[in-house]
């Protein structure tokens, strides 16, 4: 029996050195996650969590001054094998697609699951919205989240740079950018499953 699709909607934060400080071997982790389950576009499950570093477990006062994240809040955050644990949750019994703005998410993703010695959670497909709405648009240059569903007349859910906020900002742009599709003479029907087939475009910029 073929598996139903479903799109998951991510978005991670991440550790950063202070600015102009170099740390030697640094390289960023996940300290808060926001995923979006979506199943025939509606919602499924949410799930949102802070994540407690490995390597450089102390954030950096830049780090916590710009994501407004606390020490005490990673510290008490789910383990990075808990967070890919939760993904694979997500992700049974279903055909997924990974959404994210931006391709750092899973960049980073990748990198600490082979800092962990983890296997990567398999997907059957990633895209990267901000590289499809730069295409869909023409813009020349990549668009930010939040000013992309400003440009849509939306606000956007919640604030900037909490995960599960910008995670749901995501599938928001996703549903607008479908909606813009159908107005451009899409005879067939669209749905969110079968709105993106981005397996070449993917990897041409991944």
């Amino acid at each position: 029996m073929e598996k139903q699709q479903q799109h998951l909607f991510i978005d991670f934060e991440f550790t950063m050195p202070e600015r102009n400080t170099k740390y030697k071997g640094f390289q960023p982790e996940i300290i808060e996650v926001g995923i979006v389950a979506v199943v025939n576009d509606k919602i499924r499950e949410t799930f949102s969590a802070y994540v407690a570093p490995n390597k450089f477990p102390i954030l950096s006062e830049r780090c916590k001054s710009f994501l407004h994240i606390t020490q005490e809040q990673v510290d008490n955050g789910i383990t990075f094998l808990g967070l890919l644990e939760k993904i694979t949750e997500m992700g049974s019994g279903y055909s997924n697609i990974v959404v994210t703005w931006g391709n750092m998410d899973m960049k980073v993703l990748k990198n600490n699951c082979s800092m962990a010695g983890a296997a990567f959670p398999h997907f059957c497909s990633e895209v990267d919205l901000s590289m499809e709405y730069k295409r869909f648009f023409g813009d020349q240059n990549q668009t930010g989240l939040w000013k992309a569903v400003r440009e849509y007349g939306s606000e956007g859910t919640g604030k900037h740079h909490r995960a599960l906020d910008d995670a749901l900002t995501t599938f928001d742009i996703f549903k607008f950018v479908e909606k813009d599709k159908r107005y451009l003479g899409n005879t067939e029907t669209t749905t969110i499953g079968d709105l993106i087939d981005l397996s070449q475009f993917y990897n041409k910029f991944a």
